[in-house]
């Protein structure tokens, strides 16, 4: 993977210090432990979005099909006379 943009940021010195620690722990650079850990932080940023945004929509339309339950089609009025029809019920 060809590395071809550059990103930069600025950090206190107390942040650049718990980087490069964190780094050396991993026994990694600390530049490739900051994509890394962007990239993780962004990964889960957009699956929170996208769970948040699904919940947000299933829910409206859990909430409509309860208010507004479809009709039973034909097929299942046949298959529940059947049922009936081979318990009892």
């Amino acid at each position: 993977m060809a590395r071809v943009e550059r990103l930069e940021a600025r950090v206190s010195p107390a942040q650049k210090r718990k980087i490069e620690f964190a780094a050396r722990l991993r026994g990694t650079s600390i530049s490739d432990f900051v994509i890394s850990s962007a990239q993780d932080a962004a990964a889960r940023a957009i699956e929170e979005h996208r769970t948040t945004t699904l919940l947000a929509r299933d829910s409206e339309v859990f909430v409509k099909a309860l208010l507004n339950p479809p009709g039973s089609g034909a097929q299942l009025r046949q298959a529940a006379r059947r049922y009936r029809k081979r318990t009892g019920v």
